[in-house]
């Protein structure tokens, strides 16, 4: 029980981060916070492995990494798609 709790809390700070890294562009506050938290990891620790510090299974440095990609080109896509409308 205390495992996902620390996952959800890694993964909301994470996506916090990786937003701030990202100019501001995820919407969602707290729940997409938390929705890019988990991709984002998913994508760093694809794309970079798992190096750095670990904390709840999460390797810090390329989950940020990864979350920040993941912002940037929801971010991206989401502005593209203001313009043509």
């Amino acid at each position: 029980m205390w495992g996902l709790v620390i996952s959800l809390i890694m993964a909301i700070v994470i996506g916090f981060i990786g937003n701030a890294l990202a100019d501001n562009m995820m919407p969602g506050g707290i729940i997409g916070a938390a929705i890019a938290g988990f991709a984002g990891s998913w994508i760093g620790n694809t794309l970079f492995g798992g190096f750095g510090p670990t904390i709840a299974d999460f390797a810090i440095i390329p989950a940020v990494l990864g979350t920040a990609i993941f912002v940037l080109v929801l971010g991206l896509i989401a502005k593209l798609l203001r313009r043509t409308t």
